[in-house]
């Protein structure tokens, strides 16, 4: 069978077009209609995004070719449903690996890697807390570091593409900057750093190599709250000069860093540091689930979502196009000044100066 080159993504889909294209199946389910009759429930991808998509007819027949993980070939229309677009598949054939190619299939970051490793330097510079410095240059070194620039962050809600999880942690790092300077009693070396090490143990519990991305065994048997503990602990024996208060108060930060007991924390966030890592956590998840809802809707009026289950609502969102300004893309999230090293008493656990709480007086007013 030939395949030809990928030319047609699903991005670029449009309501009524007939198509004939490789994707990856990434979710499938053979359920039945009311009638009773058996029906393919698919999910498709390739690096631009996901689609629904439904086998109505002989469904039975193509299961075995539409297995998660193959690759297959579909000739089908496109039509939107619920305000979003989904494929009505006529027939599918599968397509081995060796004749696509990957780099096609693999949904990665907005922003450059290059890019952002460059920013996880200047990161890892502008810590001035030497101890804390010197754990975090060990931490974030020769594979773990080369891992880190390329995992996802998570496998479906956020973030989930190549890149994903340093996008992820820069963007709470750019946010804990600002935050620090808001609020006088954030010591803000402790809570980069809590930001920088509180998803790194991802790098073990996804198996990213290819997509769709799954977990290891290591990520499902232990997860990566304990891994980031283990992470923490093996390269704090490397730092003599750190303190083990230091030691602890990371460890309680990536512990907690999900906020709630129901959502996996062993410990609630008990310092300020961990309480403000768990908001700004939660909310760069929510806001880049947000834009890939948003990124999927057609025209650029406002709409409304399917319902969110995991969220218990509906969202109205406004729709994007190539040309709007609300479309989304990659940004760097801090300013010049968030990335200079600053002396201790600049941002010392009591050397906030006096000049900065009026500041942040005058703000909240």
């Amino acid at each position: 069978m030939s395949v030809p080159s990928k030319t047609l993504f699903i991005n670029q889909l449009v309501a009524g077009q007939q198509l004939q294209e490789v994707f990856l199946v990434s979710r499938k389910s053979l359920a039945e209609t009311k009638a009773g009759k058996p029906y393919l429930a698919l999910g498709l991808m390739d690096r631009s995004g996901e689609i629904e998509a439904r086998v109505w007819d002989n469904a039975e027949q193509y299961a075995a070719a539409a297995e998660e993980g193959n690759f297959i070939l579909v000739q089908a229309t496109a039509k939107p449903f619920r305000e979003q677009m989904q494929l009505s598949i006529n027939t599918l054939q599968q397509v081995a690996e060796a004749m696509v190619d990957l780099a096609d299939y693999m949904p990665a970051s907005p922003r450059s890697l290059a890019e952002m490793a460059k920013e996880l330097e200047l990161v890892l510079a502008s810590i001035s807390d030497q101890p804390l410095q010197h754990l975090m240059l060990t931490v974030f070194s020769g594979e773990t570091r080369e891992k880190f620039q390329r995992a996802p962050a998570a496998k479906k809600m956020h973030h989930a593409y190549i890149g994903g999880l340093i996008e992820h942690t820069l963007s709470i790092v750019g946010m804990a900057c600002k935050a620090a300077e808001h609020y006088p009693l954030i010591n803000r070396d402790m809570l980069v750093c809590g930001a920088l090490l509180h998803d790194l143990a991802k790098i073990e519990e996804f198996d990213f190599a290819r997509p769709p991305f799954g977990y290891t065994d290591k990520g499902r048997l232990v997860g990566h709250l304990v891994l980031g503990v283990e992470l923490v602990r093996q390269a704090a024996l490397q730092v003599p000069e750190i303190e083990n208060e230091q030691v602890d108060q990371l460890i309680h930060m990536v512990l907690s860093h999900h906020g709630q007991y129901a959502y996996g924390s062993p410990v609630l966030p008990m310092t300020p540091e961990a309480i403000l890592l768990n908001q700004l956590d939660d909310m760069d998840a929510k806001m880049n689930y947000l834009q890939g809802l948003q990124a999927k809707l057609q025209g650029a009026d406002w709409q409304w979502s399917d319902y969110q289950r995991h969220l218990e609502r509906f969202l109205y969102l406004q729709g994007t196009d190539e040309n709007s300004e609300n479309a989304p893309g990659g940004h760097s999230p801090f300013r010049p000044t968030d990335l200079q090293p600053k002396s201790e008493e600049d941002h010392g656990s009591n050397g906030k100066k006096k000049n900065m709480i009026d500041h942040r007086q005058q703000s909240l007013f």
